[in-house]
């Protein structure tokens, strides 16, 4: 930005204004009146007749009216400034005051219309000053509540949905058992149960997300092994991958280092990123599990052959209720808010989390960053060092 079209300038130059214009007024204002004082006939006029008697007491009353002249013509000339510069600050405020108080109303009136869940609401001021980067922080600000309150709105109508369905089926099949239309047997109580569980899977994972979002998700971390933790995930993992037809393997290394972390918690992220594994890769096709150890952390990467996804989502996939295929079934979509809990669990351990894709038909890669397990010592040491 030019500063001359910065706000605190813009400001500073219409004071400087007001002070010029009251110079020039006040010098002009002096000009004119001692010109005039010259022209008539005044005391400040030394005739002859005066410059030759030159009587001591006419010398002394002489000097007494041209210092009361002197006077008057400076009180008229700061008198006539001060209007003069009264009249220029009056025009000069009401121009800046115009420029500047407008586009706040505008401001105002847009936060008071987002306050009251209008979030397409937008400013439109068009200046190229702190007023202009305000009102389009305001819009950006009003962009992302009304893709948020999107998302929400789309949210609840996908929770209904979730939670209609195996509410009717649960009812459906007691109201025939109560009527003895369908038989008490093991298939039916099966299917009840499986309902019951996508029921009690969805309230978990609002609830997880409530918690996460307020700060309030209990994190225990301490030294684990991440090379057990992989392990026991896969392996809980491996019958549904085989029973798809998906290849699932893993890539450790030998002697990895520990990491300091809560180990159900991150095995809650794992299990979130090989559910989407399998529910994206098609059969015959693979998923890699590797680990990489560096010097201060250790990172996870699931690598699938999937479906892949495109760079417009990427940027958007942990934020919560999020879908990349708002179209895709329901039942094997999931709510789009399993990867927001993952980001929060993987943040309270101070990690990263995110995901990398070369489009649709390419698969995709998610990566976790887990800080190193330091004993105590050892920090003392680096410091003491400056490692």
């Amino acid at each position: 930005m030019r500063w001359s079209r910065q706000l605190r300038w813009k400001l500073f130059i219409s004071h400087a204004v007001i002070i010029v214009i009251a110079v020039v007024v006040l010098l002009a204002a002096a000009q004119i009146l001692v010109r005039t004082s010259l022209s008539d006939q005044s005391p400040l006029m030394i005739d002859s007749e005066s410059a030759a008697t030159g009587a001591l007491s006419g010398v002394a009353d002489r000097s007494d009216a041209i210092q009361g002249r002197f006077q008057n013509i400076l009180e008229q000339a700061l008198l006539i400034a001060s209007f003069g510069a009264l009249a220029a600050a009056v025009v000069v405020s009401l121009f800046v005051s115009r420029r500047i108080v407008e586009p706040l109303q505008d401001l105002t009136e847009v936060s008071r219309r987002l306050e009251l869940g209008y979030y397409r609401e937008r400013t439109h001021i068009r200046s190229d000053d702190e007023l202009a980067q305000l009102s389009r922080s305001i819009n950006q600000l009003a962009e992302a509540l009304d893709r948020t309150e999107q998302r929400r709105m789309a949210l609840l109508a996908d929770v209904a949905h979730e939670l209609r369905t195996p509410l009717t089926t649960i009812e459906g099949y007691m109201e025939g058992l109560l009527d003895r239309v369908i038989a008490p047997d093991e298939q039916t109580f099966t299917l009840i149960r499986r309902e019951a569980a996508r029921l009690q899977r969805l309230t978990e994972e609002l609830a997880l997300l409530s918690r996460a979002e307020a700060g309030a998700l209990p994190i225990a971390p301490r030294p684990c092994s991440p090379t057990e933790l992989l392990e026991t995930v896969s392996a809980r993992f491996q019958p549904q991958f085989s029973a798809c037809e998906i290849d699932l393997q893993l890539q450790l290394p030998l002697d990895p280092p520990q990491i300091y972390a809560d180990q159900d918690r991150i095995a809650q992220v794992v299990i979130n990123l090989l559910a989407n594994a399998l529910r994206y890769t098609p059969a015959n096709g693979s998923v890699l599990v590797s680990l990489s150890a560096f010097d201060d952390y250790v990172q996870i990467a699931v690598r699938d052959s999937g479906i892949g996804i495109e760079a417009i989502h990427l940027p958007h996939i942990f934020e919560r209720f999020y879908r990349v295929d708002k179209s895709r079934a329901r039942a094997s979509g999931g709510t789009g808010i399993g990867l927001t809990i993952a980001r929060h669990m993987v943040y309270g351990h101070g990690g990263e989390i995110w995901a990398e894709s070369a489009g649709l038909g390419h698969g995709s890669c998610f990566y976790v960053t887990l800080p190193v397990y330091k004993p105590a010592f050892q920090i003392v040491v680096e410091q003491a060092t400056g490692k």
